[in-house]
């Protein structure tokens, strides 16, 4: 490992405590996470964008985040956490960070060295770990909301309005300028009437991809969040609630992108699953600071 590489463990649902080698049940091996370079940053604001083989879509939304930012005088970085891509996400970032020093790449991998996948949940919060901002705004990288749009969310923060921003396209001021396919737009109306029914009351939009929250908050919520998967943002939101937090819906600019990573049919399994484990989790005291 190169001397500019850091390597932390990010405990998962899964973690257990070291036992004696002669345990005949190890404790499982952890990912290690690399972020580049090693020394913290601190500045007024981390920019976190999750990838997962975005080497065709990353270069735009890099370059548009760039472009962005050097009209803006606040101290800032960027963190791209690849969440085990098998094509060049990862070169696509370190050749961009190489020319824009503020950049740089958060990555995890198996024991054996190859890129791990643990999915959105684990690579946001592999960033917040990693991030050294006052604040912290995370991005899909397909940038549905534009980067332009933070604008919108920082400044209630900053105000001390609220401690988490997030957008939401629920509400009637918001533009959205590419709608989805019906059939996605009904699943997301369904699955948020399940999400305020069993997680997080009166939110009418927990999944867009574009939050920001004060960065104690965030390190704070994500230390104790079990969920990898894209049920992470209930969790959250529903961590902010249980410990009292002020969450703001804002209205943003959307559009719909065609390739999103979210399978119409296997997804919202997933999310009722894991909706379901947050009440179990909560019932078993793990989202207690006193039990990790």
């Amino acid at each position: 490992m190169s001397s500019g590489e850091i390597t932390s463990q990010i405990a998962g649902p899964n973690s257990a405590p070291d036992v004696p080698a002669s345990a005949p049940n190890p404790a499982p091996v952890l990912p290690r996470v690399r972020a580049v370079p090693s020394r913290v940053v601190k500045c007024y604001l981390s920019i976190l964008v999750p990838a997962y083989n975005e080497e065709k879509r990353l270069p735009a939304t890099l370059d548009a985040i760039a472009d962005y930012l050097k009209k803006r005088d606040f101290s800032h970085e960027l963190l791209v956490v690849d969440d085990g891509s098998r094509d060049n996400t990862r070169e696509v970032v370190r050749e961009f960070a190489a020319t824009h020093p503020w950049a740089r790449l958060v990555s995890y991998d198996d024991e054996n060295g190859k890129p791990l996948n643990r999915g959105k949940g684990y690579a946001i919060r592999a960033g917040v770990e990693a991030a050294g901002g006052r604040d912290i705004l995370f991005s899909d990288a397909d940038l549905s909301t534009p980067i332009e749009d933070m604008e919108r969310l920082l400044p209630p923060i900053s105000r001390g309005d609220c401690d988490i921003a997030i957008a939401s396209r629920a509400l009637p001021e918001s533009n959205l300028a590419i709608h989805q396919p019906i059939h996605r737009e009904l699943m997301g109306r369904t699955f948020n009437k399940i999400v305020q029914a069993l997680a997080v009351p009166g939110v009418q939009d927990t999944q867009c991809g574009f939050k920001a929250f004060r960065g104690d908050v965030a390190k704070r919520l994500f230390a104790l969040a079990q969920i990898e998967g894209f049920g992470f943002d209930p969790e959250i939101l529903f961590l902010a609630s249980k410990y009292g937090y002020r969450t703001r819906e804002i209205p943003v600019t959307w559009r719909h992108c065609d390739n999103s990573r979210v399978n119409p049919v296997t997804a919202p399994l997933s999310m009722l699953r894991e909706l379901l484990e947050i009440r179990w989790n909560d019932a078993r005291g793990l989202y207690d600071e006193d039990q990790k």
